[in-house]
Order: structure tokens, then C-alpha cells, then sequence
């Protein structure tokens, strides 16, 4: 079994910079992926940014590149998202998700790729 608790979420001004938390607990040693999703009220979980269980692979959303980074601390069994440059559109509940199993297609834009989730983390970015 896998637990993961999203922290760091905040309300902050437009410009403004977060950087997000996410511990993981249990069964992470080999985990395959961890992705970060947001979510506002109404709308679907909407993919952020993932990194692979080796560190070596990063993948963002057109909406965040070059203002979010992905980076993992292993020993912490924590991922971190940074957040530069934020925008009220960032404004949502930011969830983590982690992905142990094997895989054929690494379909990280999908919530349901993702076995497990935290609870996740309010961001409000106010204009």
C-alpha cells in the first residue's frame, strides 16, 4: 500500500512562486511514476507534470512549461513541483499521483494511469 500527502499549497499574489510537496509512504521503493494533476470545482483533474521513478524523464503540460519544474528526492521519498510565475489560472487543487505497476504505454497525461492519490493541496493565486 501506497500513502501520499500533497503540502506547501497557499494563497499567494499573481507573480508569486510555491513549490509543492509530495510524501510518499509504503510501498514506493520501485514506484514507475508520479505525476502532479490540478483540479478545479466543476471540471476534470487536468495533468500538470510527471517524473519517471528513475528521475531521468520529465514531462510537463503546455500550460505550466517554463514556469513549473518536477524533481524528486528519493531518499526523502518526496517530489516537489515548483511553481514560478503564478497566474490566478493557476488556481486549483493540486493532487499527486503515483503509478507502481508496469506499464506498456506511459499514458502520464491520464489520471487513471495513476494508482494512487493524495488528498491533495489548496493553491489560490489572487490577480
Amino acid at each position: 500500500q501506497v500513502g501520499l500527502v500533497e503540502s506547501g499549497g497557499g494563497s499567494v499574489q499573481a507573480g508569486d512562486s510555491l513549490k509543492l510537496s509530495c510524501a510518499a509512504s509504503g510501498r514506493t521503493s520501485s514506484y514507475k511514476a508520479l505525476g502532479w494533476f490540478r483540479q478545479v470545482p466543476g471540471k476534470q483533474r487536468e495533468f500538470v507534470a510527471v517524473i519517471s521513478g528513475s528521475g531521468r524523464t520529465t514531462f510537463y503540460a503546455n500550460s505550466v512549461k517554463g514556469r513549473a519544474t518536477i524533481t524528486g528526492d528519493n531518499d526523502k521519498n518526496t517530489v516537489y513541483l515548483q511553481m514560478n510565475s503564478l497566474k490566478s489560472e493557476d488556481t486549483a487543487v493540486y493532487y499527486c499521483g503515483m503509478r507502481t505497476g508496469n506499464y506498456y504505454h506511459p499514458d502520464w497525461e491520464l489520471p487513471q494511469f495513476y494508482e494512487y492519490w493524495g488528498q491533495g493541496t489548496q493553491v489560490t493565486v489572487s490577480s
